[in-house]
């Protein structure tokens, strides 16, 4: 009986490494290359496109104020127009995020002609954390694009920096 002990400590253990190993938020993706990303703002779905066609689509989550392209810091809206993703975060908030290189050069003049800050730091990221529900609130970012966390994962692993994103209306 004595032995069994350290046995099955050692065997819940190792259960547990190969589990843990299994829970990892990062992923690998051997699939296609993904030429372009399209976000469809009123429709809330994301597109990731392929050279043979759609790779996957994903419902998507915008800024507490979707109507309308984002113009200042602060006002709630997700962009439109064409963007690249260019960079990454592994420790997000937000599990993990893509970044969209908002704002562009008429986004700077825009604002600057406003003498107002455009804002920045629009990301694809995770789902909401505590005191947020998105099935009561679906729209509850400050202009990023959230997708659930396990979709996140996919779109990190899959998505290269470089690659454009075209946002409509």
């Amino acid at each position: 009986m004595i032995n069994r002990i350290p046995r099955r400590r050692i065997l819940l253990g190792g259960i547990a490494v190969l589990l843990s190993g299994c829970a990892s938020k990062f992923r690998s993706y051997t699939g296609p290359e993904v030429t372009r990303l399209r976000l469809y703002k009123s429709e809330r779905l994301l597109v990731l496109d392929g050279a043979e066609g759609v790779l996957r689509t994903y419902p998507v989550g915008l800024g507490f104020a979707p109507e309308g392209h984002k113009q200042f810091e602060g006002d709630g809206r997700t962009p439109e127009g064409a963007y690249l993703i260019d960079r990454r975060n592994p420790d997000s908030l937000f599990h993990l995020s893509i970044g969209i290189s908002y704002p562009n050069e008429a986004d700077i003049a825009f604002a600057a002609a406003q003498d107002k800050s455009p804002g920045g730091d629009i990301f694809i990221h995770g789902g909401p954390r505590r005191g947020i529900d998105p099935m009561n609130k679906r729209d509850w970012t400050a202009g990023c694009i959230s997708v659930s966390d396990r979709q996140i994962e996919e779109v990190y692993a899959m998505v290269r920096d470089g690659t454009p994103i075209e946002i409509y209306v």
